[in-house]
């Protein structure tokens, strides 16, 4: 036996039931139903709340027997405060259950309520869930969740984990547990039809660096490295257009499809990129995708000796052979998607601080997503890496 042949080994698990295509929507009561909830939670953002799409959801669903309760009090990047809200409504109202209806924030925040709310007051404390401990084998299941995702980019729908910001650390939580995977996910492109250009392209570049740091994960998953390849595929093909003509449907369900891809694949881990952006968004609250966007090439770079070979079969496979050719023409791709969508090429676009690199890097190197780099780093490879992406440094 070679290290050419590994032998493979893990635990293989695959998302839920998805109902996909356009129009999906209409079946929210029945995907109540099916799960056995009878009076949901229903937890959306500010800006979807009082939107037609909300609406109409809410007035189909009570027309088909299934009575919501509206919650909205969540931020962009949720913190301890909106979970501790949103168990306090479910239980005003006695749900037993919830939909978790938008983008990343809503659907992390709906899981993570219901989690919290399964528990007895002095039961297992949120952030002992956290990835890394074991306290969640201990916790009840979460209520049965419905996802309906309205951006095609964090992939929560289809994930077992959610990030919470703890407000009394400063710190980003990658929250875990089994049960947290959505029984039944509508994944209706119709409701992606409105969504600017900019969050588009933001969501997406999350959606790529999701399947991207999978893909690029040394441990195994043949499965995962399947999935996150061809998730990578639809977004070549699909995310310009979305963001070019928002009323592309099926370039927006094909991107749709690409963020459920990008979570799935990513229980095999993530890497670097996250690690920066979860202490960037916790201090600066930036949006989560373009933060991703920001720091993608020069992650790409470091990790250049471990990865050059793999990424040089994704080129390949994406049609990307022209120019450079192998690694540099993925990074090239990834220049120029950040350029063609007007987004920042350092962290000093961004307003990340000069004075803040020890903290970033120390939180980066803490962050559980780390584990999965190509290549391990510790806070002083961190800290080089947040100097190169604010001054903008490559190779």
């Amino acid at each position: 036996m070679t290290d050419d042949h590994p032998v493979l080994r893990g635990t293989w698990s695959f998302p839920t039931t998805i109902w996909f295509g356009a129009g999906k929507i209409s079946m929210l009561a029945r995907a109540c139903a099916t799960l056995g909830i009878n009076r949901p939670l229903f937890v959306t953002d500010p800006g979807l709340a009082n939107l037609d799409m909300v609406t109409l959801a809410l007035e189909q669903a009570a027309t088909d027997g299934v009575s919501a309760v509206p919650f909205s009090d969540i931020k962009p990047n949720p913190v301890s405060a909106n979970i501790t809200a949103g168990v306090a409504a479910l239980r005003a109202a006695d749900c037993d259950g919830v939909i978790a209806f938008g983008g990343g924030s809503s659907l992390d925040a709906g899981k993570t309520i219901a989690l919290a709310a399964a528990q007895p007051d002095d039961g297992i404390p949120l952030w002992d869930s956290a990835v890394g401990l074991d306290a969640w084998r201990r916790a009840a299941p979460p209520l049965p969740v419905v996802a309906v995702p309205t951006t095609a980019g964090t992939g929560s729908e289809t994930g077992r984990s959610t990030v919470v910001l703890n407000e009394a650390t400063g710190r980003k939580v990658i929250i875990t547990h089994p049960g947290m995977m959505p029984g039944i996910v509508i994944a209706d492109p119709e409701l992606t039809l409105g969504l600017p250009a900019h969050i588009t392209a933001a969501t997406g570049m999350d959606a790529l660096a999701h399947c991207l740091e999978a893909y690029c994960s040394p441990f195994a998953n043949p499965m995962c490295d399947g999935v996150a390849l061809e998730g990578m595929r639809l977004i070549r093909e699909n995310l310009t257009c979305a963001v070019a003509d928002g009323s592309d449907l099926g370039a927006r369900a094909n991107m749709l499809a690409a963020a459920a891809m990008g979570s799935t694949a990513f229980q095999k881990g993530l890497g670097a990129i996250h690690a920066m952006s979860h202490p960037i968004g916790a201090r600066y609250d930036t949006h989560h995708g373009l933060t991703n966007a920001v720091v993608m090439p020069y992650v790409l770079e470091r990790n250049r000796p471990a990865i050059e070979d793999k990424l040089a079969r994704v080129a390949a496979y994406l049609g990307l052979e022209t120019g450079s050719g192998g690694f540099n023409s993925f990074l090239e791709w990834a220049l120029e998607l950040r350029a063609r969508f007007e987004m920042p090429h350092t962290l000093a676009e961004l307003g990340v601080e000069e004075e803040y690199f020890d903290a970033l890097a120390a939180d980066a190197a803490a962050d559980p997503t780390a584990i999965a780099n190509p290549i391990a780093l510790d806070t002083t490879d961190f800290r080089e890496l947040f100097e190169a992406a604010h001054a903008g440094r490559l190779g």
